[in-house]
């Protein structure tokens, strides 16, 4: 087991009313126990909470009027990853798979997979089906792009990254993804919390679903699967954007940080905090 600390301080300048759905918050899944978290916000202000799609994503709602708003979470997160036993985790095929896992083989807006299966067939096609050939795709990912900040934008999608061969954490991650499902496997993106990722910031990685269940990889080789806390999943990156608003209002600051944790308390506080809401 492997205690997280973790946190997300954000700044926004709020033009005119706006509605802000933040998806910041650390998830719920087998291999992962939330001990403690807070979500505190300053105005005070009501907050709706959601559990969205399948995997239940955890979503908060908030409608702020112009102001400076200031979000802040932060939680102690216990992990316990899956067991890699590469020689021995195989693949499932598509007639054995969960209805729900069967959407992570299709294209979406920034895998297109369907484009970039042939290409992923000729690398790829013929090795040895299950961990290996995953870690075969990322290992390929992380020798043949460079990590390069700002050369992506919002509408770089994977087969832009290939052609470039640049890319974020999110574009390795929908490369990955894409590959995996140009060969049959499903793959599906993960935000999150990164342990020691330099600079500090929300992390893209992946899942690949391998002998019956989901497996984490970080195609940037960056942290280890480890020190990955996930916020939550989906097709792509598309699916949880840390922040959505409708309305009009600028990011002005925004810091995020993972750190080891002898203990299952609360992390730190950074100055005086805000009315704080209850997320346990």
């Amino acid at each position: 087991m492997t205690l997280i600390d973790v946190r997300a301080d954000l700044k926004y300048e709020v033009r005119i009313a706006t509605v802000f759905l933040f998806q910041i918050a650390a998830a719920r899944t087998d291999h992962q126990q939330v001990i403690w978290e807070q979500l505190t916000m300053e105005p005070n202000l009501s907050v709706e909470t959601y559990q969205v799609g399948l995997e239940g994503n955890q979503l908060h709602r908030i409608l702020v009027q112009p102001c400076e708003l200031q979000v802040s979470y932060q939680g102690n997160v216990e992990l316990a990853p899956e067991i890699h036993r590469s020689a021995f985790v195989g693949e499932s095929n598509a007639s054995e798979m969960p209805a729900e896992v069967l959407t992570y083989l299709n294209p979406s807006r920034y895998c297109e997979s369907d484009l970039l299966a042939r290409f992923s067939f000729e690398e790829f096609g013929q090795m040895p089906r299950g961990f290996s050939r995953v870690q075969a795709i990322c290992d390929w990912v992380s020798e043949h792009l460079d990590y390069t900040s700002g050369s992506t934008n919002s509408s770089t999608t994977a087969a832009d990254v290939l052609l470039q061969r640049t890319g974020v954490c999110r574009d390795y991650a929908h490369l990955a993804i894409t590959l995996c499902r140009g060969v049959g496997i499903p793959a599906r993106y993960v935000a999150g919390y990164a342990v020691g990722l330099q600079p500090p910031d929300f992390h893209g990685f992946m899942e690949a679903f391998l002998g019956g269940q989901w497996y984490l990889f970080d195609p940037t080789k960056m942290v280890p699967v480890s020190g990955l806390v996930r916020i939550g999943v989906g097709r792509d990156a598309a699916d949880v954007s840390f922040a959505t608003l409708t309305g009009d209002a600028l990011l002005i600051e925004k810091t995020v940080w993972a750190n080891d944790s002898d203990n299952a308390g609360p992390p730190a506080s950074a100055g005086g905090e805000p009315p704080a809401v209850s997320l346990a």
